[in-house]
C-alpha cells in the first residue's frame, strides 16, 4: 500500500528542497491530501490550542451533544442513518472581519489562542499557496490573488469534536464530501483516528500524528488548476473509544471573487476536448454547495458551467 505523504517543511531550506517540492507535487496531483511536520507553528502553542479545545468542549458542548443525541433517539438507532454526523461543532470567522469576540460561550483566554492560532495557520495557507504556485508554473501570489475578491480572502476555522458512539457502523461522524473552498489545514486529535480519503476507490486512514497540520485541497484549486490537482473525498468515521478533536481552517476565496482555470495551465488539447473548468462567482458556488454537499461535485461544475454565460468581470491577470 502507498504510504500517506509526509512532508517535512524544514526541508524546503537545504539541499532537499527539490525533493520534498516534489513530494508536494506528487501529494497534489495524485492524493489531494499531505500531512505537515515542521511547519513553523510553535508546538506550545498547539498543545495550548488543544488543551483548550477539549476543556470547552467538556465545559460547554458535551451537555448540549448528549441532549441532541437523546432528542433524536440516536442511540437506539437499528438501522444506518444518513443525514446526520455525529459531531459537535462550532465555527469561528477570522476574514474578511473576525467573529471571535461574538461566539457565546468562549472564555477570554481560549479567544486569545484562538486568535494567535489563526494568524499562524493563515501564514502558512499562504506560503503553501506560493509554494503550489511554483510547482505549477504560476506567477508567486498568483493564488492568493485570485482568492481575493474585493475585501481579500475568506478564511475561518470549523472546531469540532466527534464523541465516542455506540453505533459507529450506522451513523458516521462526517458523512463522505469533497470540500468546496480553497485549502483546508487541519490541527487533528494526535490520539483517536477517524479521519479518511478515498483514494483509487479504497479508504485509506489519514494518520494521526501530533503536532501535525493535515492539508487538503477543495474544490476551487481543482478548478483555477483545470483539474491538474483535484479536491477528494473524505469522511469521518465515528469511534467507540475516545472523542475526537479536530481543527479545520479554510483558507477560502473572498465571496465576490471570480474563480476561473488559470490561463496558463490551459493547454490546447484540454480546450479542444472541452475539459475546461467553469468561470463563477465563489458566493454563487457556495449557495449551491450548501444543499449539495455530500453529492458528488461534478454536477456542481455542471450547474456552474451552465450559469457562465451570466458572469460579466473579466479573467484575472495571467501568470
Amino acid at each position: 500500500m502507498e504510504k500517506f505523504p509526509l512532508i517535512d517543511l524544514e526541508k524546503l531550506n537545504g539541499e532537499e528542497r527539490a525533493v520534498t517540492m516534489e513530494k508536494i507535487r506528487d501529494a497534489c496531483e495524485n492524493w489531494g491530501f499531505f500531512e505537515l511536520v515542521n511547519h513553523g507553528i510553535s508546538h506550545e502553542l498547539m498543545d495550548t490550542v488543544e488543551r483548550l479545545t477539549k476543556g470547552h468542549y467538556r465545559g460547554c458542548m458535551e451537555r448540549k451533544f448528549k441532549e441532541m443525541v437523546a432528542s433524536k433517539g440516536l442511540e437506539a438507532v437499528r438501522s444506518e442513518i444518513d443525514d446526520i454526523d455525529w459531531e459537535s461543532t462550532f465555527f469561528l470567522r477570522h476574514l474578511p472581519v473576525s467573529n471571535l469576540s461574538e461566539v457565546p460561550d468562549l472564555k477570554e483566554d481560549y479567544r486569545k489562542v484562538m486568535r494567535e492560532f489563526a494568524l499562524e495557520i493563515e501564514k502558512l495557507a499562504e506560503q503553501l499557496l506560493d509554494l503550489l504556485c511554483e510547482n505549477l508554473g504560476l506567477q508567486k501570489g498568483y493564488l492568493k490573488k485570485a482568492f481575493y475578491g474585493s475585501r481579500g480572502p475568506t478564511f475561518g476555522t470549523k472546531v469540532s469534536n466527534y464523541p465516542l458512539c455506540p453505533n459507529p457502523e450506522l451513523i458516521k461522524g462526517l458523512r463522505a464530501h469533497t470540500d468546496a473552498g480553497g485549502i483546508i489545514l487541519l490541527f487533528q486529535d494526535d490520539k483517536v483516528g477517524g479521519l479518511q480519503l478515498l483514494k483509487d476507490g479504497k479508504w485509506i486512514d489519514v494518520p494521526p500524528l501530533r503536532h501535525s497540520i493535515v492539508i487538503n485541497l477543495g474544490d476551487q484549486l481543482e478548478v483555477i488548476t483545470n483539474g491538474k490537482y483535484r479536491s477528494v473525498e473524505h469522511r469521518v468515521i465515528a469511534q467507540t473509544d475516545g472523542n475526537r478533536m479536530s481543527i479545520a481552517s479554510f483558507y477560502n476565496p473572498g465571496s465576490d471573487a471570480v474563480i476561473c482555470p488559470a490561463p496558463a495551465l490551459l493547454g490546447n488539447e484540454a480546450a479542444e476536448k472541452g475539459q475546461v473548468y467553469p468561470k463563477f462567482v465563489f458566493e454563487d458556488y457556495m449557495k449551491l454547495y450548501a444543499g449539495l454537499k455530500f453529492q458528488a461535485k461534478e454536477p456542481r461544475f455542471e450547474v456552474m458551467k451552465a450559469m457562465e454565460s451570466t458572469i460579466a468581470a473579466g479573467p484575472i491577470a495571467t501568470a
